[in-house]
């Protein structure tokens, strides 16, 4: 991929499991009012929960396994096939399980083992939970979430360290802007690639960034650094896809006065 010379997309990522690692994509087909395929579309209760698959309703993480309280989930990684929705989960590069999500005994191989991995963390048996067309993102909205690496580039210089963008849990990653231009867009049309959006809120920020998305360890304080250095906790956006269209890798980013 050529370099781009302007304002571009660095990385596209999908979450089919909230709180499991991400999965880097080189193209997203979307769909206005939609996520992106997949995106968290399944999530693990911990214990015993209010999530009823047939009367699907967006509910707080604090249901779910999550990495603000449970970073052990960041020492997995996670391969997802669209074709079959098979999940294999990975520790230190070994298969340790591997199930379909669509099946009970698919989702029986993955719950078991995280019983017995991430025991310590349960309040309960772990229960796998989807709905057709729900996603289990930290807000209400069926939206994507953008990082500008410019931004991050300037937290990067207040806290004197390098910060990885994905503790951020992008599903968007755009640079070639400046610094907290994306904070400038709630009444500019938004295009990246061939798909337009409409800004819908900044990200406040929780402890769930300030676990090491590589190790697993919980060794920074990134709401903290934000407040002290910005008087606020926020960082990237929600933007909702307003019209059907594809975003590659690439691809320019242009937010319209």
């Amino acid at each position: 991929m050529a370099t781009p010379s302007g304002p571009s997309v660095r990385g596209l990522y999908r979450y089919p499991v909230k709180g499991l690692s991400p999965e880097a994509l080189e193209r997203m087909r979307l769909k206005a009012g939609e996520t992106a395929p997949f995106d968290r579309a399944y999530a693990i209760e911990n214990g015993p929960g209010r999530f009823d698959p047939e009367h699907p309703a967006h509910l707080p993480k604090i249901n779910f396994l999550m990495l603000m309280r449970n970073e052990r989930l960041a020492t997995l990684t996670t391969r997802f096939d669209d074709a079959n929705e098979m999940l294999t989960v990975l520790r230190a590069g070994k298969q340790v399980a591997r199930g379909d999500l669509r099946t009970p005994l698919g989702r029986t191989m993955i719950e078991q083992f995280l019983a017995a991995y991430m025991q310590g963390d349960l309040r309960g048996a772990p229960r796998i939970v989807f709905a057709a067309g729900h996603s289990f993102s930290d807000v209400a909205h069926k939206c994507l979430h953008i990082v500008n690496l410019a931004s991050l580039r300037e937290l990067e210089r207040s806290v004197g360290r390098a910060v990885h963008p994905l503790r951020f849990r992008p599903n968007v990653v755009i640079d070639g802007l400046e610094p907290w231009a994306e904070f400038d867009w709630g009444n500019k049309p938004l295009k990246i690639g061939g798909v337009t959006l409409e800004f819908i809120k900044r990200t406040e920020r929780c402890a769930a960034t300030d676990v090491d998305p590589e190790t697993g360890k919980r060794d920074m304080a990134i709401p903290a650094a934000l407040k002290r250095a910005y008087g606020h906790t926020d960082f990237g956006i929600y933007a909702r896809i307003t019209a059907d269209g594809e975003i590659a890798l690439g691809d320019p980013v242009n937010a319209y006065a």
